[in-house]
């Protein structure tokens, strides 16, 4: 597997989100890509910029502000400041829609997977990533509450992440398949990937991450020295996860939908 996104993501990002980054980045690697392109909750745009190697064509976010640092970035011909379940575009208008960590933080996603149905060519590809439910289950710390049968700090401590993380369901590759059919999109294929100790590496470094957070406030950058020398150490300690093989169990549920 290269390195090279790996490198570029712990460059740019706080190390946690890096990782994960890195990992799903090399998944579109493999992917066909048929224009044009939709990227659902683009964001600022910093993942298309390290994961695809031309500019897509479309970036959709309901958020003005990350979609300015979109704009700076150039990965897009085109930036939509709209919701998601409410695009502006005309039927079947898109070839390739994707959706990356994006759809487990929209309270009501039914509209939105009906959006996408819409705006995708019969025969188009949606493309998503989402936490499913060893998320919760393998959480190092729940983990180690419960088994001191802890249980109701261990269950806090799970609200807690998802409060963090801004995470509104898991649910499992059955759920995703039945709501998916529903709007007209046949999953293909899907896969889970992030094993338990890889979530507790992402898990830890929400707070050794903090130091991250503040140089973004105050300079517009997560990483004030983003030096080789400065990252060798955290690279060294992460690299094993992001080579890891796919896990039979994952925290996190990759799809390959086919519009119908």
């Amino acid at each position: 597997m290269p390195h090279a996104t790996f490198d570029q993501q712990l460059r740019e990002l706080p190390a946690f989100r890096a990782l994960l980054r890195a990992v799903e980045a090399d998944f579109y690697a493999d992917l066909p890509l048929p224009a044009p392109v939709l990227d659902l909750g683009c964001g600022d745009g910093h993942f298309a910029s390290v994961a695809f190697p031309h500019k897509l064509d479309v970036g959709l976010d309901p958020w003005a502000t990350p979609l300015r640092e979109a704009r700076a970035r150039n990965v897009y011909r085109l930036l939509t400041h709209a919701d998601g379940a409410r695009m502006p575009f005309p039927d079947g208008y898109f070839a390739t829609v994707i959706s990356n960590s994006v759809l487990e933080h929209i309270p009501d996603v039914e509209p939105v997977v009906r959006e996408v149905s819409r705006v995708l060519q019969p025969g188009g590809v949606f493309y998503f990533c989402v936490p499913g439910p060893h998320f919760r289950q393998f959480l190092s710390v729940a983990r180690a509450l419960d088994a001191l049968r802890l249980h109701g700090l261990a269950e806090a401590y799970r609200r807690l992440f998802d409060r963090i993380s801004r995470h509104r369901y898991y649910n499992t590759p059955e759920e995703w398949i039945a709501r998916l059919a529903g709007v007209g999109l046949r999953v293909e294929r899907w896969w889970s990937y992030f094993s338990a100790a890889a979530l507790a590496a992402l898990e830890w470094g929400h707070p050794l991450g903090l130091p991250c957070v503040l140089a973004k406030k105050l300079t517009g950058r997560w990483l004030l020295v983003p030096t080789r020398w400065n990252l060798a150490l955290t690279a060294a300690l992460l690299r094993r996860y992001y080579e890891e093989p796919l896990p039979e169990q994952g925290a996190y549920l990759f799809f390959v939908c086919r519009r119908l």
